[in-house]
């Protein structure tokens, strides 16, 4: 009997099927299941090398009714304690692309300690917990504890906002607190990924700018909002420590694809974060601070239609003109549709505070050795008179010209 030939079948490419009477899934999704794909075989990976869960801690913040916490549940190598893995990064620093090698723990489930009380909340799909906990907690600093099995449980500083305080700042973080050019590609992930973080360099002045602002009344809070990764929160914490900027909490992104984006909206997640800090505090005014790269004007502007009597002044940091370039130009326009709200603009902390001050959002130095000198005072008049002359679009009107 004649034997048959073999037939090969050759493989299929698996497809996903959309429910019935929708479009197959577009390609945003794909990216979507791929990325948690490969996060799921890393933590697989990491559990049979032996990692353990760790709890990372950010800085949240609430009012003496309740509270924000965030953190982040990953794997981490079980060689070092807390303390021990702490000292050596203060003391020898982490090149940016170790905060993105350990694999989150999605889902994890994290039982909150406030006031003696536990309240289990559960974190996303990227492992971060941000939960609102209704609680009772005096106005400044408090502590709250976070457990997780299999952890050791770690403290979190919380700032608790009285209701009788009236003012805020926000401010932005990429090329506003510290140096990354983000507009830059190559530059950005050379600083994000390879750079120590004792390399980093911040913007010149805005430690003491940021703290003359915070340092007004009996203290004003003062909320960082930026486009990166919450992997990076607390290298952003350490230098901020190191370079004297006034701590507070840090809103922050996930990491990765979303549902129907290859990348995650910057832009979106600032305007969101910024429509929440409104909502949480409906009783602060604020003073906004970015810079002219990623769009901080037009997200300012955008608040302030909407909160036209919550501004007290909008700061916007002039990039240097190759950054501008690779950006895509600078903001048009953007003073002119918040009338009656100040505006400041300049290269640095120093022209900045300049501006704020002839605003009367920063009061006058008072004392006379840290008055400015009149040949700084009239230098920086030109400057800002250069600046005004470049770009007349945030020229106040209502401010006469000098």
């Amino acid at each position: 009997m004649a034997r048959r030939p073999k037939t090969y079948r050759f493989p299929t490419i698996p497809r996903f099927h959309a429910a019935p009477g929708s479009e197959a899934s577009p390609p945003e999704q794909l990216a979507t299941l791929s990325y948690y794909s490969f996060q799921r075989r890393r933590r697989d990976r990491a559990r049979r090398r032996g990692a353990k869960p760790r709890i990372l801690s950010f800085t949240g913040y609430g009012s003496p009714r309740w509270v924000r916490i965030f953190s982040r549940v990953l794997l981490s190598n079980p060689e070092w304690t807390e303390a021990e893995y702490m000292a050596q990064i203060v003391r020898d620093g982490v090149r940016g692309w170790q905060n993105f090698v350990s694999p989150p723990i999605a889902y994890a489930k994290v039982e909150i300690e406030v006031n003696g009380q536990r309240h289990p909340v559960r974190a996303d799909r990227n492992g971060v917990v941000d939960a609102r906990i209704a609680c009772e907690l005096e106005p400044g600093w408090s502590t709250v504890t976070l457990h997780i099995e299999g952890a050791d449980s770690t403290s979190q500083d919380v700032l608790i906002i009285d209701d009788h305080t009236d003012r805020a700042v926000i401010c932005d973080v990429d090329d506003t607190v510290w140096v990354t050019a983000l507009p830059r590609p190559l530059t950005a992930a050379w600083n994000s990924f390879l750079l120590d973080e004792h390399a980093r360099r911040p913007v010149a002045g805005m430690p003491v700018m940021l703290n003359r602002l915070a340092e007004q009344d009996a203290g004003i809070p003062v909320f960082y909002v930026s486009t990166g990764p919450w992997n990076v929160a607390h290298t952003l914490t350490r230098f901020m420590t190191r370079h004297l900027f006034p701590l507070g909490p840090m809103l922050l992104t996930s990491w990765g694809p979303t549902e129907d984006r290859w990348f995650r909206s910057g832009m979106a997640h600032k305007v969101s974060a910024l429509a929440r800090l409104a909502d949480d505090f409906p009783h602060l005014s604020w003073t906004l601070i970015g810079d002219d790269g990623q769009h901080d004007p037009e997200i300012y502007t955008h608040f302030a239609h909407h909160h036209p009597s919550r501004v007290d002044a909008i700061a916007i940091r002039q990039l240097s003109a190759t950054e501008a370039l690779l950006a895509g130009g600078r903001a048009e326009n953007t003073q002119g549709a918040t009338p009656g709200i100040p505006w400041a603009y300049g290269p640095d902390g120093a022209a900045l505070s300049f501006q704020l001050e002839n605003s009367k959002v920063l009061p006058p130095r008072q004392h006379a050795p840290l008055t400015w000198p009149q040949s700084v005072t009239s230098e920086e008049q030109l400057t800002v008179a250069e600046l005004r002359a470049d770009y007349p679009e945030f020229t106040n009107p209502d401010e006469p010209q000098e």
